[in-house]
Protein backbone atom coordinates (compact mmCIF):
# COMPACT_ATOMS: atom_id res chain seq x y z
CA UNK A 1 0.00 0.00 0.00
CA UNK A 2 1.54 3.37 -0.82
CA UNK A 3 1.08 6.18 2.10
CA UNK A 4 -0.35 9.02 1.14
CA UNK A 5 -2.14 12.12 2.68
CA UNK A 6 -5.86 12.04 4.37
CA UNK A 7 -8.03 14.81 5.29
CA UNK A 8 -10.37 14.99 8.34
CA UNK A 9 -13.23 14.56 5.83
CA UNK A 10 -11.62 11.31 4.85
CA UNK A 11 -11.63 9.48 7.51
CA UNK A 12 -14.15 6.44 7.89
CA UNK A 13 -15.27 7.85 11.47
CA UNK A 14 -18.48 5.21 11.13
CA UNK A 15 -15.78 2.45 10.74
CA UNK A 16 -13.74 3.48 13.48
CA UNK A 17 -17.24 4.51 15.65
CA UNK A 18 -18.18 0.20 15.44
CA UNK A 19 -15.35 -0.39 17.23
CA UNK A 20 -15.59 2.07 19.89
CA UNK A 21 -13.69 5.11 18.42
CA UNK A 22 -15.86 8.00 18.10
CA UNK A 23 -14.62 10.94 16.26
CA UNK A 24 -14.52 13.16 19.62
CA UNK A 25 -12.19 10.42 20.85
CA UNK A 26 -9.93 11.12 17.45
CA UNK A 27 -10.04 14.47 17.78
CA UNK A 28 -8.72 14.94 21.05
CA UNK A 29 -5.53 12.88 20.73
CA UNK A 30 -2.88 15.07 20.62
CA UNK A 31 -1.99 17.34 17.14
CA UNK A 32 1.59 15.18 16.74
CA UNK A 33 -0.69 12.11 16.85
CA UNK A 34 -3.06 13.22 13.91
CA UNK A 35 -0.63 14.41 11.81
CA UNK A 36 0.83 11.12 11.98
CA UNK A 37 -2.30 9.24 11.49
CA UNK A 38 -3.52 11.64 8.60
CA UNK A 39 0.12 11.18 6.76
CA UNK A 40 -1.03 7.30 6.60
CA UNK A 41 1.24 6.28 9.67
CA UNK A 42 0.17 3.85 12.86
CA UNK A 43 -1.79 5.11 15.46
CA UNK A 44 -1.15 4.82 19.09
CA UNK A 45 -2.47 1.74 20.60
CA UNK A 46 -5.94 2.47 21.73
CA UNK A 47 -8.70 1.30 23.30
CA UNK A 48 -11.72 -0.62 21.03
CA UNK A 49 -14.57 -2.29 21.76
CA UNK A 50 -17.09 -4.16 19.32
CA UNK A 51 -20.33 -6.30 20.02
CA UNK A 52 -20.81 -9.45 18.00
CA UNK A 53 -24.03 -10.47 15.84
CA UNK A 54 -25.37 -12.65 19.44
CA UNK A 55 -24.47 -9.24 21.42
CA UNK A 56 -21.81 -10.23 23.09
CA UNK A 57 -19.14 -7.31 24.02
CA UNK A 58 -15.98 -7.84 23.76
CA UNK A 59 -12.56 -5.36 24.41
CA UNK A 60 -9.24 -5.06 22.91
CA UNK A 61 -6.59 -2.59 22.18
CA UNK A 62 -5.24 -1.91 18.67
CA UNK A 63 -3.58 0.15 16.48
CA UNK A 64 -4.75 1.44 12.93
CA UNK A 65 -3.35 3.06 10.41
CA UNK A 66 -5.88 4.58 7.33
CA UNK A 67 -5.03 3.33 3.88
CA UNK A 68 -6.61 4.43 -0.12
CA UNK A 69 -8.33 1.46 -2.23
CA UNK A 70 -7.64 0.99 -5.56
CA UNK A 71 -10.75 2.90 -6.18
CA UNK A 72 -10.02 6.05 -4.38
CA UNK A 73 -12.24 4.87 -1.00
CA UNK A 74 -10.27 4.91 2.51
CA UNK A 75 -10.41 2.40 4.67
CA UNK A 76 -9.10 1.60 8.20
CA UNK A 77 -6.46 -1.41 9.47
CA UNK A 78 -5.94 -2.66 12.46
CA UNK A 79 -3.10 -4.43 13.82
CA UNK A 80 -4.68 -5.85 17.24
CA UNK A 81 -2.62 -5.96 20.49
CA UNK A 82 -1.19 -9.69 20.97
CA UNK A 83 -0.16 -11.82 23.72
CA UNK A 84 3.40 -12.26 22.43
CA UNK A 85 5.26 -12.31 19.44
CA UNK A 86 5.41 -14.80 17.27
CA UNK A 87 8.77 -15.69 16.91
CA UNK A 88 8.85 -19.68 15.83
CA UNK A 89 10.39 -19.33 12.39
CA UNK A 90 13.68 -17.18 13.48
CA UNK A 91 16.84 -18.84 14.56
CA UNK A 92 17.75 -18.61 18.12
CA UNK A 93 20.28 -15.53 17.45
CA UNK A 94 17.78 -13.58 16.08
CA UNK A 95 15.16 -14.90 18.59
CA UNK A 96 17.22 -13.18 21.10
CA UNK A 97 18.07 -10.45 19.31
CA UNK A 98 14.35 -9.53 18.74
CA UNK A 99 13.52 -10.16 22.27
CA UNK A 100 16.25 -7.28 23.16
CA UNK A 101 13.82 -5.05 21.09
CA UNK A 102 16.51 -4.80 18.57
CA UNK A 103 16.19 -4.85 14.79
CA UNK A 104 17.65 -7.50 12.53
CA UNK A 105 17.57 -8.33 8.61
CA UNK A 106 15.94 -11.77 7.86
CA UNK A 107 13.69 -12.81 4.77
CA UNK A 108 10.03 -13.11 4.99
CA UNK A 109 6.89 -13.48 3.14
CA UNK A 110 4.76 -10.79 2.21
CA UNK A 111 0.86 -11.38 2.00
CA UNK A 112 0.82 -12.09 -1.54
CA UNK A 113 3.12 -14.89 -0.87
CA UNK A 114 6.27 -13.60 -2.50
CA UNK A 115 9.86 -13.84 -0.52
CA UNK A 116 11.60 -10.48 0.46
CA UNK A 117 14.63 -9.41 2.49
CA UNK A 118 13.35 -6.83 5.51
CA UNK A 119 14.51 -5.57 8.52
CA UNK A 120 12.35 -6.69 11.52
CA UNK A 121 11.64 -5.49 14.91
CA UNK A 122 8.83 -6.26 17.76
CA UNK A 123 6.02 -3.40 17.99
CA UNK A 124 6.05 -2.78 22.04
CA UNK A 125 2.80 -1.80 21.90
CA UNK A 126 0.95 -4.63 20.21
CA UNK A 127 3.94 -7.55 19.98
CA UNK A 128 3.17 -7.59 16.32
CA UNK A 129 6.40 -7.96 14.08
CA UNK A 130 7.49 -4.74 11.60
CA UNK A 131 9.22 -5.04 8.79
CA UNK A 132 10.40 -2.92 6.51
CA UNK A 133 11.97 -3.59 2.87
CA UNK A 134 16.26 -3.62 3.69
CA UNK A 135 16.71 -0.71 0.61
CA UNK A 136 14.06 1.52 2.12
CA UNK A 137 16.29 1.07 5.40
CA UNK A 138 19.40 0.88 4.06
CA UNK A 139 18.80 4.11 2.10
CA UNK A 140 18.17 5.73 5.31
CA UNK A 141 21.33 4.39 6.56
CA UNK A 142 23.50 5.49 3.73
CA UNK A 143 22.11 9.11 4.44
CA UNK A 144 23.51 8.88 8.11
CA UNK A 145 26.73 7.33 6.92
CA UNK A 146 27.09 10.23 4.81
CA UNK A 147 26.14 12.95 7.09
CA UNK A 148 28.70 11.64 9.91
CA UNK A 149 31.34 10.43 7.74
CA UNK A 150 30.40 6.40 8.94
CA UNK A 151 32.85 3.65 8.16
CA UNK A 152 31.88 0.55 6.67
CA UNK A 153 32.41 -1.02 10.13
CA UNK A 154 30.33 1.43 11.72
CA UNK A 155 27.89 0.95 9.04
CA UNK A 156 27.58 -3.11 9.20
CA UNK A 157 27.32 -2.40 13.16
CA UNK A 158 24.07 -0.74 12.37
CA UNK A 159 22.85 -2.99 9.87
CA UNK A 160 23.16 -5.45 12.50
CA UNK A 161 20.62 -3.98 14.71
CA UNK A 162 23.48 -2.42 17.45
CA UNK A 163 23.59 1.35 18.20
CA UNK A 164 26.23 2.80 17.10
CA UNK A 165 27.83 5.95 19.39
CA UNK A 166 29.54 8.82 17.15
CA UNK A 167 31.31 11.73 18.26
CA UNK A 168 30.27 14.97 16.75
CA UNK A 169 32.02 18.23 17.73
CA UNK A 170 31.42 18.68 21.41
CA UNK A 171 28.74 16.34 21.56
CA UNK A 172 27.89 13.02 21.93
CA UNK A 173 25.08 10.74 20.10
CA UNK A 174 23.98 7.46 19.37
CA UNK A 175 21.79 6.55 16.21
CA UNK A 176 20.53 2.91 15.53
CA UNK A 177 17.40 1.29 13.55
CA UNK A 178 14.17 1.51 15.67
CA UNK A 179 11.40 0.56 13.36
CA UNK A 180 9.16 2.24 15.63
CA UNK A 181 10.22 5.24 14.03
CA UNK A 182 8.29 6.96 10.93
CA UNK A 183 11.73 7.17 9.35
CA UNK A 184 13.11 3.73 10.63
CA UNK A 185 16.37 5.70 12.67
CA UNK A 186 16.31 7.13 15.88
CA UNK A 187 18.93 9.38 17.18
CA UNK A 188 19.23 10.67 20.62
CA UNK A 189 21.78 12.61 22.45
CA UNK A 190 23.96 10.57 24.70
CA UNK A 191 25.60 7.38 25.05
CA UNK A 192 23.92 3.86 23.95
CA UNK A 193 22.20 3.35 27.43
CA UNK A 194 20.34 6.44 27.12
CA UNK A 195 19.90 5.43 23.59
CA UNK A 196 17.97 2.18 25.05
CA UNK A 197 16.27 4.28 27.74
CA UNK A 198 14.95 6.93 26.02
CA UNK A 199 11.02 6.71 25.60
CA UNK A 200 9.33 9.51 24.09
CA UNK A 201 7.68 11.69 25.88
CA UNK A 202 4.31 11.97 23.52
CA UNK A 203 2.31 11.36 26.42
CA UNK A 204 1.94 12.26 30.12
CA UNK A 205 -0.62 11.32 32.67
CA UNK A 206 -3.44 13.06 31.78
CA UNK A 207 -3.83 14.59 28.38
CA UNK A 208 -6.54 16.66 27.07
CA UNK A 209 -8.94 17.70 24.36
CA UNK A 210 -12.17 19.34 23.46
CA UNK A 211 -14.28 16.69 24.73
CA UNK A 212 -12.52 14.83 27.11
CA UNK A 213 -8.87 13.32 27.92
CA UNK A 214 -6.84 10.88 26.92
CA UNK A 215 -5.02 8.89 30.19
CA UNK A 216 -2.17 7.08 30.71
CA UNK A 217 -1.79 4.45 33.57
CA UNK A 218 1.79 3.11 34.87
CA UNK A 219 1.91 0.24 32.44
CA UNK A 220 1.84 2.83 29.34
CA UNK A 221 -1.93 1.92 28.47
CA UNK A 222 -4.52 4.56 27.36
CA UNK A 223 -8.07 5.27 27.89
CA UNK A 224 -10.51 7.79 27.28
CA UNK A 225 -12.87 9.79 29.82
CA UNK A 226 -15.35 12.08 28.19
CA UNK A 227 -15.51 15.12 30.45
CA UNK A 228 -18.83 15.16 32.50
CA UNK A 229 -17.37 12.26 34.20
CA UNK A 230 -13.81 13.66 35.04
CA UNK A 231 -12.81 12.93 38.29
CA UNK A 232 -11.94 15.35 40.99
CA UNK A 233 -8.09 14.91 40.28
CA UNK A 234 -8.53 15.55 36.77
CA UNK A 235 -10.05 18.87 37.32
CA UNK A 236 -7.55 20.23 39.41
CA UNK A 237 -4.79 18.95 37.06
CA UNK A 238 -6.45 20.64 33.94
CA UNK A 239 -6.82 23.96 36.40
CA UNK A 240 -3.32 23.52 36.97
CA UNK A 241 -2.24 23.00 33.30
CA UNK A 242 -4.06 25.91 32.64
CA UNK A 243 -2.48 27.97 35.10
CA UNK A 244 0.74 27.04 33.98
CA UNK A 245 0.35 27.99 30.20
CA UNK A 246 -1.38 31.30 31.14
CA UNK A 247 1.94 32.02 33.56
CA UNK A 248 4.76 30.87 30.57
CA UNK A 249 2.07 33.95 28.52
CA UNK A 250 2.42 36.30 31.50
CA UNK A 251 5.83 35.75 31.86
CA UNK A 252 8.15 38.18 29.38
CA UNK A 253 10.68 37.10 27.59
CA UNK A 254 14.05 38.35 28.07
Amino acid sequence: MNRSRFSDAEIPYAILRKFGLTQEMIGDLPTHTLSQIAEGYRSPVLPIEYTDEQGNTYKSRTRFSLYRTEDNRVDVLFYPQLQQAQLEKFSVENRSKLQSDKAIIDRLSTADGKEMQAFLQIDKGTQQILYVPTPVIGRNLQVIADEFHLSNAEIICLRNGDPLTILTGDDTITVGVDLNESTGIRICTGDQRKWSAEMKKDWEKYNYGCFGCWTMDEEGNLDYTPEEVYTDEMWEEMKRKGESRKSQVATPKL
